[in-house]
């Protein structure tokens, strides 16, 4: 029985979906439960680097960028390790440069279709209606969010990426069941909603509405320069987004905080599904074993 006086350990964990599987992350390691199409689920662990615990990790603001460095290179590993092990039979393995190229690919797809395209929408729109700076940029953050919703929903009707969200669902569980204190079995996890107000969807829609305020100061210029800027500031707006979700996840009982984060939650009945007992199997599997590694040193 795992109980509430974990106190402030609770926390500390957090994780991802992967291709038929979940990651979970600790303070000190990570977890990826995976099953392969032979039935069998295979755990891989990995001892976090001491950046996580180094000075860095401790700076308001700069430790955002360890968790962007989080998001972006271990959660490509090992949705890379997953799509390996789905496709071992085929010999068709992602890694080396090609893993190198994918993370760029990606970076460079959300940053073209999420902040380069809105702005190409507004000043199109621009030819044909004028706007005060202000309706401009809140128009762009409208158009920002509609992307992020739309790309959303339609990867979700694809059957693997719904899948996935089925995983993603079965970790949001299992952190619920953590969190209650009750026993992590399959029983007990299946009763937990797939929704938790520390996803990562936060960190997105946190994102686009510190993109659409501060984009607003920066006033009108040339489209050049919109473009450069929009770029520019992502880094800085990971970092601010990050402790705002910080600053909310500590007051989580707050009333006022749980009509902030009730977005996110309504969010992510779009990147979530109701898993199956099998898929819930995989998470508690990576749950526990990372609660085996990291207890001892708690």
């Amino acid at each position: 029985m795992i109980n509430k006086s974990g106190g402030s350990k609770i926390k500390n964990y957090g994780g991802q979906a992967l291709i038929e599987g979940v990651l979970m992350r600790g303070r000190n390691y990570l977890t990826a439960a995976i099953r392969a199409p032979n039935g069998k689920i295979i755990v891989k662990t990995e001892k976090l680097s001491g950046l996580y615990k180094g000075k860095i990790s401790k700076i308001p603001f700069l430790r955002g960028l360890i968790v962007l460095w989080d998001a972006l290179v271990l959660g490509m590993k090992y949705l890379t390790v997953s799509a390996n092990i789905q496709n071992e039979e085929l010999e068709e393995r992602v890694e080396g440069p090609f893993l190198m190229i994918s993370l760029i690919l990606s970076l460079l797809f959300v940053i073209a279709v999420f902040f380069i395209l809105p702005t190409l929408v507004v000043d199109f729109l621009l030819r044909f209606w004028q706007f005060n700076t202000i309706v401009i940029n809140l128009i762009e953050g409208l158009i920002r969010l509609f992307f992020l919703i739309g790309y959303i929903w339609g990867i979700g009707q694809m059957k693997d990426v719904a899948r996935v969200f089925a995983y993603h669902g079965a970790e949001h569980k299992t952190i619920n069941a953590y969190e209650d204190g009750v026993e992590i079995i399959i029983e007990n996890v299946m009763g937990y909603p797939v929704a938790h107000p520390r996803c990562g969807t936060a960190f997105l829609l946190t994102l686009v509405f510190l993109s659409t305020i501060i984009f607003i100061f920066l006033g009108s210029t040339p489209l050049i320069w919109r473009i450069t800027s929009r770029i520019f500031l992502i880094p800085i707006l990971s970092m601010i987004a990050y402790e705002i979700i910080r600053l909310l996840s500590a007051h989580i009982g707050h009333p006022l905080v749980s009509a902030l984060i009730s977005p996110n939650l309504l969010m992510q009945r779009l990147t979530t599904r109701e898993p199956s007992k099998d898929i819930v199997e995989v998470a508690i599997m990576a749950f526990t074993k990372l609660l085996a590694l990291e207890q001892p040193l708690s």
